[in-house]
């Protein structure tokens, strides 16, 4: 990447060409920045706007760190402008220290950017501040830190042990803490996305619920392979032994169980689904053409852990918090296929992209709240 020439050009001498990642090259072309009408009828309320102006911002931490590794100032940076044309600032960066590199950003809705604008508050329904985590840069300092990662994914099916899962964590506790859970979001793409998926359980967890945006969120592990392998055994064997009944055998029921157990979800996904407990589930944007993410698509046999508003539309939600069994999945039905564009950012703040809301029973999206939204045992009678 090019970086833009400061200062004026010297006579004669042709005008800079664009760096192809500015926002008015490479961004949105019909999104407006916030202003007074906002107050009245705010954009933030419709779930396409949202959509992409999280994606927006997912970018601009993308180029903040392409902005560090080619050392431009704030002056001359590329990112600053995916959140200033919205009314948002900076209020600190997620800073690997091991190298330096830049993986997320704190971003704050900016009061004093929209006084300038004559409108004293900030939109219904916009975030006070939103936890933007990037994915995987296949250049610079960053490249070994972001491939470890992805390897610990691909073996673990986890980012804990990550350093940026404590430091992501952590940005998300304060931001919940200062603005409130309700006011806050957590988004991300890629690598990105896997980690706001499971900061965003960890915190869930804790009783605080946050909006979580997650686009191109990866799938794909050896330890859901294996997984996969475990269920789809159990599954085999749970249709043989009732092929093949042992008549007499007082264990038969209780073996039977076990295999059902292991097939369909277990007791604790049929008690979710009984005590309709789920109470935080995030917004998933998935191309079906990348295979990084495509694995959220399997539905997930006798379980319905994810399900869509009745009757409704659009392709996402101001938010799901408290209403318990509401999820969106967002699938691409016409836009990029070939692999590098259908996992690109680019394609969910593009205008001719086609989306569509799916009643989708996910088996990841199944295995990974189970434990969240279990029923929690009963508490043990006292002896009489």
């Amino acid at each position: 990447m090019a970086s833009p020439v400061p200062g004026q050009k010297a006579a004669g001498e042709a005008a800079p060409a664009s760096n192809p990642f500015e926002f008015h090259v490479y961004g949105p072309r019909h999104l407006s920045s916030p202003s007074w009408w906002d107050l009245l009828r705010s954009s933030w309320k419709d779930p396409n706007y949202r959509r992409m102006v999280i994606a927006c911002f997912i970018q601009g931490v993308y180029l903040l760190e392409l902005d560090r590794q080619d050392k431009r100032d704030e002056r001359t940076g590329l990112a600053p402008r995916w959140w200033r044309h919205f009314m948002y600032r900076l209020a600190h960066t997620l800073v690997d220290e091991r190298d330096g590199s830049i993986y997320g950003a704190v971003l704050e809705w900016d009061r004093q950017a929209l006084l300038a604008g004559y409108a004293p508050y900030r939109p219904a329904g916009a975030p006070a501040a939103v936890v933007a985590l990037r994915g995987t840069l296949l250049s610079g300092a960053t490249f070994r830190r972001d491939v470890v990662d992805d390897l610990r994914f691909l073996a673990w099916d986890s980012l804990k042990g990550s350093v940026r899962f404590a430091g992501a964590l952590a940005a998300l506790r304060s931001a919940a803490r200062r603005h409130g859970a309700r006011n806050v979001c957590v988004g991300g793409h890629s690598l990105g996305a896997g980690f706001a998926l499971q900061v965003g359980k960890a915190l869930a967890k804790e009783g605080v619920l946050v909006e979580c945006h997650v686009f191109n969120p990866p799938s794909v592990s050896l330890a859901t392979s294996l997984r996969g392998f475990a269920e789809t055994a159990g599954e085999m064997w749970g249709r043989l032994r009732s092929w093949l009944p042992y008549v007499g055998s007082a264990a038969a029921p209780a073996a039977q169980a076990a295999a059902d157990d292991v097939a369909g979800g277990g007791e604790a996904a049929a008690s979710l689904e009984r005590a309709g407990t789920a109470k935080w589930l995030p917004h998933l944007y998935i191309n079906t053409n990348d295979y990084i993410c495509c694995y959220y698509t399997d539905a997930a046999a006798g379980t319905a852990t994810v399900t869509t508003a009745p009757g409704g539309g659009g392709d996402g939600g101001t938010s799901t918090m408290g209403k318990p069994g509401l999820a969106r999945m967002v699938l691409v039905s016409k836009g990029p296929t070939k692999f590098l564009d259908a996992h690109g950012l680019q394609q969910w703040w593009a205008d001719d992209v086609e989306l569509q809301v799916v009643l989708n029973h996910s088996k990841l999206i199944d295995r990974q709240l189970r434990s969240l939204y279990a029923l929690p045992p009963a508490a043990p009678q006292a002896r009489q």
